[in-house]
């Protein structure tokens, strides 16, 4: 079984009421199907500890796994209380050593649902999960590359004189270093979906919401560069309309601009980092935020997020700024000096 997808085999290990959680989900607020999967499999976990617990079968044993919950049912849920839930949490903690980020997602997963249960189909009349707070992270400032590495990246690929597509791998990185896309959203990009000036083009987000990136000269270049090897004859006729494409001339994978970011990374001396795809949208975000002087709402949206707390977390100051800030101080350069009276004595000092 897939993380990603969920085939009709799959499930029919979901009992019906998770079944329809999911199609009103995914049908009627348009997420997309690896969220969806996500939230089945969180609730799954959930509903075989509340089993687990209720037959008396060990929580860390194998056969946790093969608890059956397709009985699960709206009586069933009924009589799950905020504490069972609040159980389930520490056992994702302790048991399954799961981190900030794994309980926060179960948590998201059975608000979704019993918020679903409780607005949508009125199975139940209170949330079990409403006055549940979501589990604190420690704070972390994201890791991106400075101006210097990020152009150091882009020299590397620009002078890889063997890679055949080094020119469509320019472009790639050039859009995240710029525009701050995700990597679904750039896999996704069809040539229709550029402006014919090349002054912005559509992406498609999350919870298929389309959003307009502006495109600056940098942008514009690479794509101008690019443009050329995938509108030219022998690419024009092909069927599918991918903005890029991967050596077999069909769409090109999220692992491939994985695999073609490491690659540069590498070559840049940058790997050691532990730097990625999405680093590099953390990497745009910074650098318009502290170099450019973005107003974090204006970011907001270039960034397509729907909260701007989520932005916020962009608004750090970097260590060097904090060091120019106490370095500037006026204070910073003045010595005070005390003359001791001859009878002083530090011994008697409190």
């Amino acid at each position: 079984m897939s993380v990603l997808t969920l085939n009709n085999a799959d499930m029919q290990q979901f009992p019906d009421i998770l079944r329809e959680f999911a199609s009103y989900k995914r049908v009627i607020e348009g997420l997309s199907e690896k969220t969806v999967c996500e939230y089945l499999l969180d609730l799954r976990t959930f509903f075989r500890y509340t089993e687990a617990t209720r037959l008396g079968v060990d929580i860390e044993s194998e056969s946790f796994f093969d608890i059956d919950i397709t009985n699960i049912d709206a009586d069933y849920i009924k009589n799950i209380k905020t504490e069972k839930i609040y159980e389930f949490l520490m056992y994702a903690s302790e048991s399954r050593k799961n981190g900030w980020a794994s309980r926060s997602r179960k948590l998201s997963s059975l608000k979704a649902f019993f918020k679903y249960l409780t607005v949508k189909k009125h199975v139940l009349e209170s949330n079990p999960t409403s006055d549940i707070s979501a589990p604190k992270k420690h704070a972390a400032l994201p890791k991106h590359l400075t101006l210097n590495e990020s152009i150091s990246l882009l020299e590397s690929i620009k002078s890889d004189e063997n890679s055949k597509n080094s020119k469509r791998d320019f472009a790639i990185v050039t859009l995240f270093l710029n525009c701050g896309m995700r990597l679904s959203e750039l896999v996704n990009i069809n040539l229709n979906d550029i402006d014919p000036e090349l002054r912005s083009l559509t992406v498609t987000g999350k919870g298929a919401k389309q959003r307009i990136v502006y495109l600056n000269d940098s942008c514009r270049r690479a794509l101008v560069d690019y443009l050329k090897i995938r509108t030219s004859e022998d690419a024009s006729n092909l069927k599918t309309p991918a903005l890029f494409l991967s050596n077999r001339q069909t769409r090109i994978s999220p692992k491939t601009v994985q695999w073609l970011v490491y690659k540069y990374l590498d070559a840049a001396g940058l790997d050691h980092r532990g730097l990625s795809v999405h680093k590099l949208r953390h990497t745009a975000a910074t650098l318009m935020y502290q170099t450019g002087n973005v107003d974090v709402r204006v970011l907001k949206d270039i960034l397509g997020h729907e909260q701007l707390n989520t932005t916020q977390i962009y608004t750090h100051v970097s260590n060097e700024n904090m060091i120019h800030a106490i370095e500037s101080n006026p204070l910073s350069d003045v010595e005070i000096k005390v003359q001791k009276d001859e009878h002083y004595d530090e011994d008697n000092e409190e």
